[in-house]
């Protein structure tokens, strides 16, 4: 997969896993690969910056929940009204951009 389609779609697939429920980073990561039969392999090194970086911006909240196998709280993210609004504007730049470039190369 090339890194720059991950980069610049990477909103649109956290917020879209988040939609449903609230999950800890690693639950994000594994999410991400069960739903897209292993297209999606996030490395943590480069989803945790982009989690921190949406919750800064408005689009999560966080709060600490159950403790994972080393006794820390594990930190569960939630898309918030802002990030809900991002995600349906997503949706729609996504849709149109994509239906633009079948239309261009003939698919």
């Amino acid at each position: 997969m090339n890194p720059d389609l991950l980069r610049g779609n990477l909103e649109l697939i956290v917020l879209s896993i988040l939609q449903q429920r609230p999950l800890y980073g690693f639950a994000i990561i594994q999410e991400a690969r069960n739903r897209t039969d292993g297209y999606f392999d996030f490395k943590e090194g480069s989803l945790y910056p982009a989690l921190h970086r949406m919750e800064q911006d408005g689009l999560l909240a966080a709060q600490y929940g159950e403790s994972g196998r080393n006794g820390k709280p594990r930190k569960y993210y939630a898309v918030t009204d802002k990030g809900r609004q991002m995600l349906e504007a997503r949706r729609q730049e996504f849709s149109t951009f994509t239906a633009a470039v079948m239309r261009l190369s003939g698919l």
